[in-house]
């Protein structure tokens, strides 16, 4: 299973990444919830201090593209995972490009969908 790191998640079970940090769980997938707001989902802490995780295989954003920039060395340098997943919404063609340097695999999709279709 793959070690996911969801940035954006948040304590609002009506948001997407709420639900994404659910269904990956369901999916058997090792999740780690990182939003600006603390809270649980579900027995998960959502972490706010954009901790430093080893083994992340995928990021799969819910935050937009404005909101980007602060995470870009987060995201690239700090976790380096394997793939990050924009969700519909958050596409962003400078993230793309500094993840695609740096040998990150970008993919535009939506991770509910993925999950559904067992190809996340």
């Amino acid at each position: 299973m793959k070690k996911t790191l969801v940035l954006g998640a948040s304590p609002n079970p009506e948001r997407y990444s709420f639900k994404a940090v659910v269904k990956l769980s369901n999916h058997g997938h090792e999740v780690i919830p990182v939003g600006l707001k603390s809270g649980l989902i579900e027995d998960k802490e959502i972490y706010t201090n954009m901790p430093i995780v080893d083994g992340i295989h995928t990021i799969t954003l819910y935050i937009g593209p404005q909101n980007q920039p602060t995470y870009y060395d987060y995201i690239v340098n700090k976790i380096h995972p394997k793939r990050i997943v924009f969700n519909p919404g958050t596409k962003n063609p400078e993230l793309e490009q500094l993840a695609k340097q740096k040998g990150i695999e970008t993919e535009v999709a939506c991770t509910l969908v993925l999950l559904s279709l067992n190809e996340y």
